[in-house]
């Protein structure tokens, strides 16, 4: 059941060509940075291109309840006036943060080291996420949290009166954990360094330096050193919101598996930190060209041509894990219409995503009668080849945006029809997905339409 709405059971079935132009909505990783920073600033952020996805939208009102004023002024144009670093007021009223992640982690940093109290809720999924991992490091600065056992949501943070800068090595890959020691950070005095063992997206230090903070990466033995110098004056920016590559990736992977496809995603980031789907696609086989490669406020940037191609199974490197995290599910769908296995290792942390995404995406492949193996790390899919997969089932969406996108990718292409119980999480990062898919050719009804 989604924390967003009534159910909404979808179904894909089995289409002809897609053909077309994808424009994808602006990425929301850096939509949501782009709020956070603009409200850390002194004066007027201008962003374009923002994504209007429910889970930014809640990082916006989030915004205005620490005291910041954020605008909307047409479809993707927005402007935070903001109150400065160390300027968050004590906010009336419980922060929802819906179903994101990033959202509430970030946050809850920023918050940590501003000597205020704020209580934070979301949806049934988010409330079930591990909050510990942020919670542990900010009680470094001098924070402290109470939630429910487990470390989970309702949580309130008591943020410390008296902040002490920190050094902090990130114990799994997670660019929430370092970005929530970076924004609690900025209102320490001296220097907070971040270690982390393997590069995750780098948004928050490109944008803490576009911003006007002081701060260092460096590569060392013990791996990426970043250092922060606390309580800068951060000054407004004018940010143009690159096209998400993870919203990207499945009008990409829909256009690989359906024959005689040729779909255009124009605009869309390839920061090396996140472009780790695509390069697995073109080693796959997969028919993509990057076309008009250039900057867009500081992100790489690049318009996809993408083909339908025969793809074939290879093993995906572990070091890749952190650049394309959010893709493992779509990805397994090419796997599963792919000739050979595709294995997948170093993904343990799809485990603590908005679900249990290895098991999602195996027990609904299992039941479209593909062969999964899985362990607490690792998931190998048994490619059918191209429209080999016989489909047929209803999957669980389990209240993930990314797994109900997957399975609504595969039915494209199985030999029976596709469907999720509940598409409505699909609201939280693609509003658009079904329009634009079906602008592209695709068959996806809802169930209770």
């Amino acid at each position: 059941m989604s924390g967003h709405g009534t159910p909404i059971p979808m179904t894909s079935r089995k289409c002809g060509p897609l053909n077309g132009e994808a424009a994808v909505p602006g990425d929301k990783s850096i939509s949501h940075r782009a709020l956070i920073f603009g409200a850390l600033a002194v004066g007027e952020t201008k962003v374009t291109g923002l994504l209007e996805g429910e889970d930014v939208l809640d990082t916006a009102k989030a915004m205005r309840a620490f005291g910041a004023t954020v605008t909307q002024h047409g479809p993707g144009e927005w402007s935070v006036n903001g109150v400065g670093v160390g300027g968050f007021s004590e906010p009336d009223n419980v922060i929802d943060c819906g179903n994101s992640g990033t959202g509430v982690r970030l946050i809850m940093g920023v918050m940590a080291t501003q000597g205020i109290n704020a209580t934070f809720t979301g949806d049934a999924s988010l409330n079930k996420r591990p909050m510990g991992r942020v919670t542990d490091p900010i009680a470094l600065f001098g924070a402290q949290s109470v939630g429910r056992s487990g470390g989970r949501l309702p949580m309130t943070i008591v943020g410390a009166t008296e902040p002490v800068p920190v050094e902090y090595t990130v114990p799994m890959p997670s660019a929430q954990v370092k970005s929530a020691v970076l924004l609690a950070g900025l209102n320490a005095p001296g220097q907070t360094v971040v270690i982390e063992k393997e590069a995750t997206r780098d948004h928050t230090e490109r944008m803490l330096e576009g911003f006007g903070a002081e701060i260092s990466v460096e590569e060392t033995e013990d791996g990426r050193r970043i250092t922060l110098t606390g309580q800068p004056e951060l000054k407004p920016q004018v940010i143009s919101v690159p096209r998400d590559p993870s919203s990207a990736a499945f009008p990409t992977c829909a256009a690989t598996i359906v024959p005689g496809s040729e779909v255009f995603v124009p605009g869309v980031s390839q920061n090396l930190t996140r472009n780790g789907i695509y390069t697995t696609l073109v080693e796959m086989g997969a028919d993509i060209t990057f076309e008009n490669e250039r900057l867009e406020g500081g992100e790489p940037v690049a318009d996809l041509r993408v083909r339908y191609a025969e793809t074939h199974g290879i093993e995906v490197p572990p070091a890749r894990a952190a650049s394309m995290i959010d893709e493992y599910p779509v990805l397994s769908v090419v796997a599963a219409l792919s000739t050979g296995k595709t294995v997948m290792r170093g993904v343990k942390e799809l485990r603590v995503k908005e679900c249990d995404r290895i098991d999602a995406m195996a027990r609904g492949l299992r039941a479209c009668g593909v062969t999964v193996e899985e362990d607490e790390d690792t998931m190998i899919v048994h490619g059918m080849g191209p429209g080999g997969v016989p489909g047929g089932a209803t999957c669980e969406s389990f209240l993930d945006h990314r797994i109900a996108m997957s399975f609504m990718v595969l039915g494209m292409a199985t030999q029976n029809p596709v469907s999720v119980d509940d598409g409505t999480p699909i609201a939280t990062s693609f509003p658009v997905f079904e329009d634009l898919m079906k602008t592209l050719g695709a068959q996806i009804a809802r169930d209770n339409a």
